[in-house]
């Protein structure tokens, strides 16, 4: 039977730090339960690398797509993803992409 897309707008954007952190360990639990597609709108570079396996980097209005990211961290995501050195690097491709191409409407 075929499942539909999750589409999620900034769903986290408002939570306090430690909730954001347990919100996106739910949804990675499940995700890893139903491996339903989510698209994921989000500001935040460290959230879009911990919860995605791509990236779409907008440009400002009218958005065009700049650059389409592959995350290359394994499933599932390990809790302290953030402090490998492949993610702090993506994270500063991530912020480059952002500062070179204008964006400022979302990752």
């Amino acid at each position: 039977m075929p499942r539909g897309v999750m589409c999620l707008d900034e769903p986290f954007a408002a939570l306090d730090a430690l909730t954001r952190a347990d919100m996106q360990a739910w949804l990675l639990r499940l995700w890893e339960e139903e491996r339903r597609s989510v698209l994921f709108v989000t500001h935040s570079i460290e959230e879009a690398l911990t919860l995605s396996d791509r990236i779409y980097v907008l440009s400002k209005a009218p958005a065009t797509v700049l650059r389409e990211i592959r995350v290359p961290f394994e499933r599932p995501r390990r809790a302290d993803v953030w402090k490998e050195p492949a993610f702090v690097a993506l994270k500063e491709e991530v912020l480059a992409l952002l500062e070179r191409g204008g964006a400022g409407d979302g990752v």
